[in-house]
């Protein structure tokens, strides 16, 4: 990026942060903002960033895996054993729905995708981003149980779902693969992102917080060390051939279980605000040079894929996967609809453009952009009032009806980056 550039990025960035307070229950979010900055900027001539793929794509990948590590590290995986039901069905059952019935949408109104393309497709969109829908899982007039879920199933389901997205990229390149190889492939990524993210994690926060006992740490280095530990678990999963991703948040897990929570919030603050200012760069990134091409690639089936993606494709897999929970129809539609797709998307997205020998990379992509594209504006505009009209009816919950219901039930809060109190 030219100096001119940088300051158009820094300038949107100020702006939009001298009335960030003020716009608490506006229909105005981070990532809109920003988007919406990256392609005016892109579409006026006013910045026209030329840059490589594979710099989009890990700018992409590092942002992720140090927002899942930030926020695992503020998850008390006490509490989460305790209450892994709603977060488990929308992982193990949900997310494996939304990944078959968003292949269904695509190959049916995307007629001219192959069905390994619909299916490929399909799971890149699968993983939710809570940071699109901040203002749901702050709001402490929501149920805790449901925020607490929300957060959880976003930090994991991206992790999860990767191995399905390299497994229907090497399909549809035409990749001679077994199901031998591709079991070992999966134990790989899972098993051993797994191993990674506890070692790291785990050694990390011991070795770190065995220093500070010792007031062998300088100031800010304790936390610069943290994001150390972050970086390591994400590259040194990834060079062993192993899911970063899983890697990162479950090295955020372990460090924050091995110190204390008053330590462990202070370790974390850099990091949180380290992939927040990386969040922004690549939210940008994304509007100056993907949202224009997308827009300008729009047909009406396209729409339609990404209008029933976010609508029919999230909401009737949460409703299955909540189904003999007894959670009320409000709570499983809010949950429904709560499901925005941003960063994760975008990086998995990229690896399409990264592959020379898919051919059509840049049309899947145009699709996976423009739902995207409709996620950060829909979610970011509904966050604040969808959270609000949803508390207010809960709180017309009388005590009688509270007890039957399980999105009621009180749990301990975990210290995720959005902080639910109560």
């Amino acid at each position: 990026m030219s100096n001119s550039e940088v300051c158009v990025l820094a300038g949107v960035l100020f702006a939009y942060a001298l009335v960030s307070r003020r716009t608490d229950g506006w229909p105005v979010s981070m990532p809109m903002v920003l988007v919406a900055g990256g392609a005016i900027s892109d579409a006026t001539g006013v910045v026209s960033l030329d840059t490589e793929v594979e710099g989009v794509a890990l700018l992409a990948e590092v942002t992720l895996a140090v927002i899942l590590f930030g926020d695992a590290v503020r998850i008390n995986l006490t509490a989460l054993r305790r209450d892994a039901g709603l977060p488990g069905r929308l992982l193990l059952v949900g997310l494996p729905l939304s990944v078959a019935l968003g292949t269904a949408i695509t190959a049916l109104l995307l007629t001219d995708l192959s069905l390994a393309e619909a299916a490929l497709v399909a799971a890149i969109l699968s993983p939710t981003d809570a940071a699109l829908g901040a203002a749901v899982v702050s709001d402490e007039s929501v149920p805790l149980r449901v925020r607490q879920g929300l957060n959880v199933e976003s930090g994991l389901n991206d992790g999860m779902v990767l191995p399905a997205v390299l497994l229907f990229l090497a399909i549809t390149t035409g990749e001679e693969t077994t199901a031998g190889f591709w079991a070992r492939f999966v134990l790989r990524q899972v098993g051993l992102g797994v191993v990674v993210g506890v070692a790291v994690g785990a050694v990390g926060a011991w070795l770190l917080t065995n220093a500070l006992d010792r007031d062998w740490v300088a100031g800010i280095y304790a936390q610069l060390a943290t994001l150390a530990v972050a970086a390591v678990a994400f590259a040194g999963s990834l060079a062993a051939g192993a899911n970063g991703f899983i890697a990162a948040f479950v090295a955020g897990l372990a460090f924050g279980q091995v110190c204390d929570d008053e330590t462990a919030d202070h370790l974390d603050e850099y990091t949180e605000d380290t992939g927040q200012l990386l969040a922004v760069g690549a939210f940008f990134v994304f509007g100056n040079l993907f949202v224009n091409d997308a827009l300008d690639s729009v047909t009406i089936w396209v729409a339609l894929c990404a209008v029933a993606t976010l609508t029919v494709g999230r909401i009737l897999p949460v409703f299955v996967s909540l189904t003999g929970m007894g959670a009320a129809w409000p709570t499983w539609l809010f949950i429904g609809w709560f499901g925005p797709r941003g960063l994760a998307s975008i990086a998995f997205g990229l690896l399409l453009l990264e592959e020379e020998s898919l051919a059509g990379a840049d049309e899947l992509f145009a699709v996976i952009a423009l739902v995207v594209l409709a996620s950060v504006m829909l979610h970011g505009a509904t966050a604040s009032w969808g959270a609000r009209h949803y508390g207010r009816w809960f709180a017309t919950m009388t005590d009688e009806e509270l007890d039957e219901m399980p999105e009621a039930r009180m749990v301990e809060a975990s210290r995720n980056r959005w902080a639910p109190k109560n």
